[in-house]
């Protein structure tokens, strides 16, 4: 019997071969981006599960608030992690990581730059799942100057990963014994580093037993039943017991006063697997992902599986009108409702299968473009996984069902008599069916609209707001610390080349995305806790403010040479000056906790006008700059018109006093738009989607017109009869389509705006939905539906009137 079934609706399909074509690509399309979003929702998902020991290892961050204030990060003191293992036997292990990030590491007679080096405790292979393939992991970092490096490394320098005892030499000459190589970190994992080094050949801070210094990310490792609120409770008296201790010291007030003032010093338990889809702080290792976006693409997967259903149904039950004739002969020759029950759902089912093939197919085609735009290495290899593959089995076959069912119920239950006389029951053309499913399609296709539209402004705000800096025209030398002391006479041989304007050396550049310095400011010498603000730190010369082209609005710039006192002068940015209630700031006297806890004075010379020196997900928060010799990277502002030349030119001065180290520069621009590099991607993914949604919304609306065009065939040809011209029937159908249009927008709307103004929350700096968005997507939709339905119904408009009116 089944095997009749089969042959019999192949029969059907090879019959109808451009209905059968579009419906089963229909589905295809939809199922084959649905599963594309999988893929990246799964790959999400995955960070940091590769660690065996994922579920009880916790990064401890900093949440302190102090005079209105705040410090949200992922650092924390030195001695913290490891008094946790020393005090508490349910902390199994510590490791703490000071992050440096790029690297000059000699290779032949010249250095090159590298990057992702950490300087970690010798734990870090006992807490993290990093599997060794030279060298023992337990021993690896115990010496000084020793180095462990990931296989590409070793392949890169050495041409093999036979190298332990071999030696590394790294910047200002420091050579290094290669004792251990690990595999190249997992994709999925939120840091990824190259190169590791003991923590004691880090730069040496003497905050061993400092308390009040944050400059070190670590991560505990619970043993097996210790739960997250036991030791949060545990870490808690911790920072009672010695930030108190030191805070009292310091302020001569205890944690338990500062509490009743509103302040706090908090360091929450992060879990490993939440830190990439659930923290954004300043002094993470890389951007990470958000689980907002997680749950939008879920969504999207979700309303598109859902269109493509919708859309098969709808052509299901479109071409099934045509098919009652025959079902009226198949029951006066003898065939039960069963039959014909299990012959349409075997006809449906069949075509969902088909449709699974061709998507698995879409997906592994559209997979290379859809990881160029989403910044993945996704693999098509997880389609066919022994997890989602039945899955998409039993998906298809509950689509292929459910689209079945209702031609099937439906036509099976007619009396053959009145099917072989035209006459079909009324129900069957009753539209609050055919209405709603319009409707439904046609509120996502235009909330799709919206938010594409707003996620466009949005980002292309973040490109053209004013940030209170000149980013254009600005080239970036980064590692300039190699050059040594001849940095400063390199930068006067820049200024004597055509089309250098100026330049500054500091590594606290406004596009290098936070992790600047944090300290706490005082208004007097006492150095009062009441009185006490925090105050982000940039350490800058005097060439810095005209360099990046920065407004002052009170008082003066740094001019050491003919103002020696501006060592221990500052410049305050307008929100500090408001935090601070200072009416005439410059002149006034700040103090900052010195050696020894001395009060050390600072005096304003003067006010610069609010920058963006963090991203525009924060407001631009309190800032002081000073003086400070801080030689990471120089910015070099070029004339117009010379930024395609200059480069070159730089660079052979470059070379002429830093023999061996390469020349490696950006462009401030590119470094900003990198700063919003996930939010850029994020939003080309979205719109992608969005239109594929839209698209395959279109087909759904094309078999919802053949639907409307199938009952209305004798209405279109009495009216052809009588002389209605074609403009006449197609408007007659429009009209309707336009009604259902206008009341999807109605629902669509307000859906929409709370959506995207829940997403615009997450920027400080963002655009307001103006009405022409909304405006601009109820009309995008109904020229869709128009030139949709345009399409079918001048094909039913045009044909010729008998073939409709014969059987009268």
């Amino acid at each position: 019997m089944l095997q009749n079934y089969l042959k019999v609706a192949l029969r059907n399909l090879w019959k109808s071969k451009g209905f059968s074509a579009i419906n089963i690509i229909g589905l295809a399309a939809g199922l084959g981006v649905c599963l594309l979003i999988v893929l990246y929702v799964i790959d999400e998902l995955s960070y940091d599960k590769y660690n065996l020991k994922a579920d009880r290892i916790y990064r401890i961050d900093a949440d302190i608030y102090f005079n209105n204030t705040g410090f949200l990060a992922a650092v924390t003191p030195k001695p913290m992690a490891l008094t946790l293992v020393k005090e508490y036997p349910q902390v199994e292990q510590m490791v703490r990581t000071n992050y440096q990030g790029d690297i000059m590491v000699k290779k032949g007679a010249n250095y090159i730059q590298d990057h992702h080096l950490v300087f970690a405790d010798s734990t870090f292979f006992q807490v993290f799942t990093v599997p060794m393939i030279a060298g023992d992991p337990k021993t690896a970092l115990n010496e000084p100057h020793s180095i462990a490096i990931d296989e590409s490394v070793a392949r890169r320098y050495f041409n093999s990963t036979d190298v332990v005892g071999k030696t590394l030499e790294l910047e200002n000459h420091t050579v290094c014994k290669v004792t251990g190589i690990f595999r190249d970190m997992p994709k999925q994992s939120h840091f990824h580093f190259s190169f590791i080094r003991p923590l004691r050949d880090g730069y040496n801070r003497g905050d061993d037993n400092d308390w009040l210094s944050n400059n070190y990310i670590s991560y505990i490792l619970l043993k097996p039943g210790v739960s997250r609120d036991f030791m949060q409770g545990r870490v808690d008296a911790t920072v009672d017991q010695y930030i108190g201790k030191q805070l009292f010291d310091l302020l001569h007030t205890s944690t338990q006063d500062l509490k009743k003032q509103g302040n706090y010093f908090k360091y929450p338990l992060i879990p490993l697997l939440d830190i990439h889809l659930h923290s954004n702080k300043s002094y993470e290792f890389e951007a990470n992902g958000n689980i907002n976006f997680v749950y939008i693409f879920s969504f999207i997967a979700m309303l598109i599986l859902l269109i493509a259903c919708v859309n098969f149904m709808n052509l299901s039950t479109a071409r099934s009108a045509n098919r009652a004739k025959e079902v009226g002969i198949r029951k006066v020759a003898g065939s039960t409702k069963g039959y014909l029950i299990a012959q349409f759902l075997t006809e449906s089912v069949l075509m969902s299968f088909f449709s699974l093939l061709l998507a698995l197919g879409i997906a592994e085609l559209l997979l290379p473009m859809f990881n160029h735009l989403a910044g993945k290495e996704l693999d098509a290899g997880m389609l066919f996984s022994g997890r989602l593959l039945p899955v998409l089995v039993v998906l298809v076959l509950m689509v292929g069902v459910i689209a079945g069912s209702y031609p099937a119920f439906y036509l099976s239950s007619f009396q053959p008599i009145a099917v072989l006389k035209g006459k079909i029951a009324s129900g069957f053309r009753s539209s609050w069916l055919r209405s709603s499913l319009v409707v439904f399609q046609f509120t996502i296709s235009i909330a799709l609209i919206i938010g594409t539209l707003v996620i466009y402004n949005q980002l292309k705000y973040i490109r053209s707001r004013e940030l209170g800096f000149n980013r254009e025209q600005v080239l970036v030398i980064h590692g300039a610390y190699e050059a040594g002391d001849a940095i400063k006479s390199f930068r006067q041989e820049l200024l004597k080349l055509s089309g250098v304007a100026d330049a500054t050396l500091s590594g606290d550049l406004p596009v290098s995305g936070g992790g600047y310095n944090q300290n706490g400011w005082f208004r007097d010498a006492s150095l009062d806790a009441k009185r006490v603000v925090v105050l982000t730190s940039l350490n800058v010369d005097e060439h810095y403010i005209p360099t990046l082209g920065m407004q002052m609005v009170k008082g003066r710039d740094f001019a050491p040479r003919d103002f020696p006192t501006d060592s221990v002068g500052i410049i305050l940015n307008e929100a500090a000056v408001q935090l601070l209630g200072l009416k005439d700031p410059v002149n006034e006297t700040l103090y900052r906790p010195g050696d020894n806890f001395r009060p050390m004075p600072m005096h304003v010379i003067g006010v610069v006008k609010d920058f963006n020196f963090n991203s525009m997900h924060e407001k631009v928060g309190p800032l002081v700059m000073q003086l400070g010799d801080n030689r990471g990277m120089m910015a070099v502002r070029l004339l117009p018109g010379t930024a395609s030349s200059l480069p070159q030119r730089i660079e052979d001065r470059w070379r002429s006093i830093a023999h061996g180290v390469p020349f490696s520069y950006t462009f401030m621009d590119n470094d900003f738009d990198h700063l919003y590099h996930a939010e850029q991607q994020t939003g080309q993914v979205f719109i992608t989607f969005a239109l594929f949604a839209i698209l395959i919304a279109c087909l759904g609306l094309l078999g919802l017109v053949t639907y409307a065009a199938e009952q209305r065939m004798k209405e279109i040809g009495i009216r052809k009869v009588l002389g209605a011209r074609v403009g006449t029937i197609v408007g007659l159908l429009s009209k309707d389509f336009a009604r259902l249009v206008f009341i999807a927008s109605l629902i669509a709307f307000p859906l929409s705006w709370w959506a995207m103004n829940q997403w615009l929350q997450s920027f400080a700096y963002r655009i307001g939905i103006s009405w022409w968005i909304f405006v601009a997507a109820g009309m995008a939709a109904l020229l869709i539906a128009l030139v949709t339905v345009s399409f079918q119904t001048i094909r039913a408009a045009v044909a010729n009137p008998v073939r409709a009116l014969r059987s009268e």
